[in-house]
C-alpha cells in the first residue's frame, strides 16, 4: 500500500514532469518563432554581405555582417571602422536631393537633413567624391521583404565607406507591433547596417512594396514616383536564377549619384 507520503512525493514529481515539458515546449516554440522571424528578415538589408543573408540588412564594409531581405539577409564580411565619418558639412535644416541616374531610369530620393543630418552629410560627401558612380544594385529580395539594395561598391554587399554613422530618425515610422515590426511604405530609402546599432555605413535599400522590418534601420528618403516605378520594373523581372533574394535579373547600376541643397 502506498503510504500519504510516499503519494505526495509522487504527485510533487508528476507536476515536475508536467512544468518541465511545458518549459520544454515552450523553449522549442520561441525557437521556432524566432527562426520564422529571422528567415524574413534575413533578406532585405545587408549593409555589407550578399544581400542579407541573415536577418540583418547590412553594410559589408563596417563593423559586421550586411544583408537585407525578406527571404534572407545577405552578411557581409566585418570590418572595424579604418576612415573618420565626415565633418558636417551640410545645412541641417535644409532638404536635399540625392539625383541617381541608372541604366533603368532616374530615381531622385528627398532627404531631409532637420531629421538625419548625418546621414546626408555622409551621403553629400560620399556622392561628391563620385563615390557610388559606376557602381551596380547588388540585391534583390521579392518575398518576405521587398527591398533593392544599393550603395556597395564592391557589388557583392560587403563594401563600405571605412567609418560608420550613427543610427537616425528611428521613431518616424511609429511603435513597432507586437511582432517587433513597422511598416516601411512604398518609396522609403532606408539604411542598411550589421544588425548592430550605429553601424550604416554607405549601402541603403528602396522599398518598392509595404514591408515589416523592426525600426532599426535608418529611415532617410522618399523615392518620387518615377523613380520607384522603375524599382518596380526591376523587381517584377525578378532574381537570377529565380530566386527570391539575390542579384537582380534585370541589372541595375548606378551611372552617377549627385546630391543638392533644395
Amino acid at each position: 500500500m502506498v503510504s500519504s507520503d510516499q503519494r505526495r512525493r509522487q504527485l510533487a514529481r508528476e507536476k515536475y514532469l508536467r512544468q518541465q515539458q511545458r518549459r520544454q515546449e515552450a523553449r522549442q516554440k520561441a525557437r521556432r518563432r524566432n527562426t520564422v522571424i529571422a528567415a524574413s528578415l534575413a533578406v532585405v538589408l545587408a549593409a555589407g554581405g550578399a544581400v542579407y543573408a541573415s536577418v540583418a540588412l547590412t553594410d559589408g564594409g563596417t563593423k559586421g555582417s550586411d544583408d537585407a531581405g525578406a527571404s534572407g539577409t545577405p552578411t557581409p564580411s566585418a570590418s572595424e571602422s579604418t576612415t573618420p565619418e565626415p565633418a558636417m558639412a551640410v545645412d541641417g535644416k535644409a532638404t536635399y536631393t540625392m539625383a541617381l541616374k541608372t541604366n533603368v531610369g532616374d530615381i531622385s530620393i528627398a532627404m531631409d537633413a532637420a531629421k538625419t543630418p548625418r546621414t546626408v552629410n555622409s551621403f553629400k560627401h560620399l556622392a561628391d567624391k563620385k563615390y557610388f558612380d559606376g557602381t551596380k544594385c547588388h540585391r534583390l529580395t521579392t518575398e518576405g521583404i521587398f527591398v533593392l539594395q544599393c550603395g556597395d561598391p564592391k557589388g557583392d554587399g560587403t563594401g563600405g565607406p571605412g567609418y560608420t554613422i550613427p543610427d537616425e530618425n528611428l521613431d518616424s515610422l511609429g511603435k513597432a507591433g507586437a511582432n517587433g515590426s513597422v511598416t516601411f511604405a512604398a518609396g522609403t530609402v532606408a539604411m542598411a547596417n550589421t544588425g548592430q546599432p550605429g553601424t550604416g555605413g554607405s549601402q541603403f535599400f528602396l522599398v518598392y512594396k509595404d514591408t515589416k522590418l523592426p525600426p532599426s534601420y535608418t529611415p532617410f528618403g522618399k523615392i518620387d514616383a518615377a523613380g520607384l516605378k522603375a524599382v518596380q520594373e526591376v523587381a517584377k523581372a525578378g532574381v537570377e536564377g529565380g530566386a527570391k533574394d539575390g542579384a537582380p535579373k534585370k541589372a541595375v547600376t548606378i551611372e552617377k549619384a549627385t546630391v543638392t541643397k533644395k
